[in-house]
């Protein structure tokens, strides 16, 4: 494992820890420097393809839908380690569905339902990019959908 301070290529494991998404932290000091960084070693498991639009297939990637939900958090409350957590949920709701292909359109829609309870905000910012937002009008309603099923929860909440 290479230092991200120093990157020398030797590091010693101090601790080592499974997590309650089932990935492995493991506590490091570079051999080199002294400095001390976490990393996470997470299964591969079983990897799935993403249906694009187009009909195209192409291989699931983290990193990929980690960039999209992160642009649409910006300059919001909403946490790194939030982002990580919801990620890891959206990743176990596909493999408990079993199924080896997802549409891109099913993924966003994943993504959409955890983010709106996460933060609106980024929600819409999301939902204005997945969607293509082409006018104003799209926007509005959108946050009128928003603003019904906010609603909608509060209503179930008081009774």
């Amino acid at each position: 494992m290479y230092c991200p301070f120093c990157d020398y290529k030797e590091s010693k494991v101090l601790e080592s820890r499974l997590t309650s998404d089932k990935s492995i932290r493991r506590r490091r000091k570079c051999e080199n420097c002294d400095k001390r960084f976490t990393t996470y070693e997470r299964n591969q498991g079983s990897q799935f393809l993403i249906v694009k639009r187009s009909g195209s297939r192409e291989p699931y990637s983290r990193d990929k839908l980690q960039a999209g939900l992160t642009r649409a958090i910006t300059k919001t409350t909403v946490t790194a380690a939030q982002i990580d957590e919801l990620v890891d949920s959206i990743e176990n709701e596909i493999i408990q569905l079993g199924n080896k292909e997802i549409t891109s359109q099913d993924l966003g829609d994943l993504a959409l339902n955890k983010l709106k309870l996460l933060n609106q905000v980024a929600y819409v910012r999301f939902a204005s990019v997945y969607r293509q937002f082409q006018s104003i009008e799209d926007f509005i309603a959108e946050l009128h959908k928003l603003q019904i099923s906010k609603f909608n929860l509060e209503i179930l909440n008081t009774q």
